[in-house]
């Protein structure tokens, strides 16, 4: 089935790509289109973005792009002053620069913050957007390259600090180093100067798990008396979900603790902080706190306390331990709550942090890049569809004041809401599981012929929430309706909410999603030939099952880096991670049950069908979904009589990162499709 495609230097294959492309290109890369692109860039390069800082010793720092650094510039602002757009920001690290001086493309991942001198990180940058990632030690207060530090191969790759001069690596160096998946199992303790295979092994996951990770709790983090050891903390990850945790004791031996595999946690020098994803020792999705004595007997003390049990419609969204703090928000039929705990009173109870009205969601981070030597002082986050990010500062540290968000910056709007709203509605699935769906509407729209975007994802437990969106904003402006969709196999309503949709109950994903479009319909906002589907990576399954599947509630289906065969997926390493998920394609059962809804597999040709329009978006550098499955997917749609619109991006990964001009290019040539497809000429229903 042209496996000459999943070879990426075929000539075969660079011939498909190219002759493709140009077909897109010729019908996509319209006047419109250029507009749509260079509004999106100009939003991703405004100087007056909202900005959310991070504090490493007596700087704060932002990554920006703009116009003249479209792949960003990293920057810093004496603590002391407002993170506003128009201080005096001053380069630190400029990435086009340097890119341009190496010759090669480097993507902007973040920073690893050495706790003893927090100007010190390990810059870790993306080859190209790919997974493959090089850690480069990095002076911020110099603003230098440190000359005979860290550079690390660029491999699947992520570190913490142990020392000022050493950290742990975790890199996927060689066969022994990752697992099956692809992915870093080995921990190593790394000095500069040292070639990670020189390294001495810390830690070791095993070739069957995801991936491994570790880090340092170090005394100064709890202000401790001389003389006291760091608190070494070591992780497998066994399937995307699950892991064991792991604690070096007093003797020097790591111990597992002794807490469920499949849980979420946070950890701090004296408690454990863990959500449960089953009902194996407390009630589904409960809350947990413990007491931590990493050098004693029992690591773990008991009884154990639960702080929240959800009730029908709640999950767990976000939680974190701080210093003295427990932070968590609750999500309340996609309401968000905002609760903290005292961690130095004696059986205090959490209390509940009185939100803006206007959110529809939050988030929280800490202002400080590590908290060893920072302050518990929280940026949190709230926004909605129609409502611009806010920032505000929670400030933890002052016990003698009750705590309250104060705002401090607003983002500005990228588009005009007066007139748009945005509903919670709900769609009855097959089997009557009641399926929540936010729908954003435009100024003015005509009943029944509302244009509607649809996007889902359903799977891995990812949960999904309202966000603002300058993109979203266009498509809206141009009198289209967003539709997002929380089906099952998503994180919204818990582990539950996830588990029925995995494996063999995956169809249930699917079914609740063409119960949004349908329940459209049925409320008369729109018809089927007006109704577009869009998603990414497992998003990209379902949305072509749709295209296959339900073929008849679907005016247009854009699939973005796509999992299409469901057979074949398991070849690549990082698909051996997706198993636990979707299935085992070499067990019969599970083969026969995905080749059920296998998009490949379920093609039909265009004599006994007639398929919606689509558009296939993949790159070529994605190492996490091969983009085979996008290249054969519109391959077999093509010798089935179809005729698919398919691009591959040169670059940019799984997520599609680059400059501001690839990123914004991407989405514009997604409305142009919508526009010559659900946004055309009044159709049929």
């Amino acid at each position: 089935m042209d496996l000459f495609l999943e070879t990426d230097d075929d000539q075969k294959t660079l011939a498909f790509i190219t002759d493709r492309n140009e077909a897109s290109r010729r019908k996509l890369w319209t006047a419109e289109f250029e507009k749509d692109r260079d509004a999106i860039k100009a939003m991703i390069e405004r100087d007056d973005r909202l900005i959310i800082p991070t504090r490493r010793g007596k700087w704060l720092f932002d990554f920006h792009r703009s116009r003249n650094n479209p792949l960003g510039v990293w920057r810093r602002l004496p603590a002391d002053q407002d993170a506003r757009a128009d201080a005096a920001w001053e380069p630190v690290f400029d990435l086009d620069h340097f890119c341009q001086k190496e010759g090669k493309r480097w993507i902007y991942n973040g920073a690893v913050t050495c706790p003893w001198e927090p100007t010190r990180v390990l810059l870790q940058l993306s080859d190209g957007g790919s997974d493959l990632q090089r850690l480069l030690e990095f002076d911020a207060e110099t603003k230098s390259v440190v000359d005979g530090g860290f550079d690390t191969p660029a491999v699947r790759s992520h570190a913490s600090w142990l020392s000022r001069d050493e950290i742990c690596y975790f890199g996927s160096i060689d066969d022994f180093s990752a697992t099956r998946s692809g992915w870093p199992r080995v921990g190593r303790r790394l000095k500069r100067g040292q070639t990670p295979r020189d390294a001495p092994v810390l830690f070791e996951a095993a070739d069957s798990d995801v991936y491994g990770y570790g880090f340092v709790i170090d005394p100064m983090f709890w202000n401790s008396a001389a003389g006291e050891r760091p608190i070494e903390i070591f992780a497998a990850c066994h399937e995307i979900g699950k892991q064991s945790i792991h604690a070096r004791g007093g003797d020097g031996n790591l111990r597992r603790l002794d807490l469920p595999s499949e849980i979420d946690f946070s950890i701090n020098h004296n408690h454990v902080l863990w959500r449960a994803k089953t009902d194996e020792r407390f009630p589904i999705g409960s809350l947990i706190l413990q007491r931590f004595t990493p050098f004693g007997d029992e690591p773990l003390k008991k009884p154990e306390r639960i702080l929240f049990t959800p009730g029908e419609g709640q999950s767990v969204s976000q939680f974190s331990l701080l210093k003295t703090w427990c932070v968590f928000i609750v999500s309340d039929r996609l309401q968000p709550r905002f609760f903290l705990l005292d961690l130095t009173k004696a059986d205090a109870a959490p209390e509940e942090l009185a939100l803006p009205a206007e959110v529809q969601s939050v988030s929280f981070r800490t202002l400080d890049a590590d908290l060893h030597q920072g302050e518990e002082v929280l940026q949190v986050i709230g926004q909605g569809f129609l409502k611009p990010p806010a920032r505000y500062i929670l400030d933890l540290s002052d016990r003698a004041s009750r705590a309250t968000l104060r705002q401090t910056a607003t983002a500005p709007a990228y588009f005009d809401t007066e007139g748009m709203r945005s509903e919670l509605l709900e769609a009855i699935s097959e089997g009557g599981t009641r399926v929540p769906y936010h729908i954003v509407f435009p100024k003015t729209w005509a009943k029944g012929e509302l244009p509607v975007l649809m996007y889902g994802y359903g799977g891995f437990e990812a949960p999904l929430s309202p966000y603002y969106s300058g993109a979203n904003g266009i498509w809206l402006e141009q009198g289209g309706a967003y539709v997002q969709a929380y089906i099952r196999g998503g994180g919204e309503f818990g582990p539950d909410w996830h588990r029925v949709a995995k494996r063999t109950g995956r169809h249930k994903a699917f079914e609740d999603f063409v119960a949004v479009a349908r329940d459209l319909v049925r409320r008369g906002y729109t018809k089927p030939s007006r109704i577009a589907c869009t998603g990414g990576s497992n998003g990209g399954l379902l949305t072509a099952v749709m295209l296959t599947r339900c073929p008849e509630d679907f005016g247009a289906v854009w699939t973005r880096v796509p999992v299409i065969d469901m057979a074949r997926f398991h070849v690549f390493p990082a698909g051996k991670a997706w198993m636990d998920e979707y299935g085992n394609p070499d067990e019969p059962a599970d083969l026969d049950y995905m080749l059920s809804y296998s998009p490949l597999h379920q093609v039909k040709d265009a004599g006994t069908i007639e398929y919606p329009p689509v558009y296939i978006e993949s790159s070529s550098n994605d190492d996490r979904v091969h983009p085979s499955h996008a290249r054969r997917f519109a391959k077999r749609l093509e010798d089935s009589g179809h005729k698919p619109l398919f691009h591959e991006f040169g670059s940019g990964g799984h997520g599609g990162a680059g400059d501001s001009s690839e990123q914004a290019a991407r989405p514009a040539m997604g409305y142009s499709f919508l526009r010559q497809t659900i946004m055309g000429p009044s159709s049929p229903a």
